[in-house]
């Protein structure tokens, strides 16, 4: 029996998605989700991953928010939402991004349901995951006291 075109890219995308969720980040799959997650994010801290299949992604930013997620100081709730996946959910999670443009990879942090931080694919793809690391860990002990 043939393997669909979807079931293809969710095994395909399923380690993708691991190198976040071991992390103790929570997937986003829906709209509501995001919107839920916005509204928890009014009291506290969180930080929002748009996570893809690029090499950026795999090669700067997951390992990049790994390596911060290390710090002392954290942000109070993880979420990851998937580009190209979770299409309805993504473009929930973008509206909350504004005015920046759509960006993914990208990294954005909250604090008390506003967007304070935000680290766009342009600023992704020429570093590395220590500098976007230093970056995020940086926004955390500013933002998340």
């Amino acid at each position: 029996m043939a393997m669909s075109f979807d079931s293809y890219m969710k095994d395909m995308v399923k380690p993708m998605r691991e190198d976040l969720t071991r992390l103790g980040i929570t997937e986003l799959l829906t709209p509501e989700q995001v919107e839920e997650a916005i509204e928890k994010s009014k009291d506290g801290t969180m930080l929002l991953v748009v996570n893809s299949v690029c090499g950026c992604a795999a090669g700067q930013c997951r390992p990049g928010v790994a390596k911060a997620l290390q710090n002392d100081t954290l942000p109070t709730y993880t979420y990851t939402v998937f580009a190209g996946q979770e299409k309805d959910a993504t473009a929930k999670a973008r509206e909350f991004l504004a005015p920046y443009p759509p960006s993914s990879p990208s990294i954005a942090l909250f604090k008390n349901g506003e967007l304070a931080h935000f680290i766009q694919r342009h600023q992704i793809e020429d570093r590395s995951a220590d500098m976007i690391a230093g970056d995020l860990i940086g926004a955390f002990n500013e933002y998340c006291k």
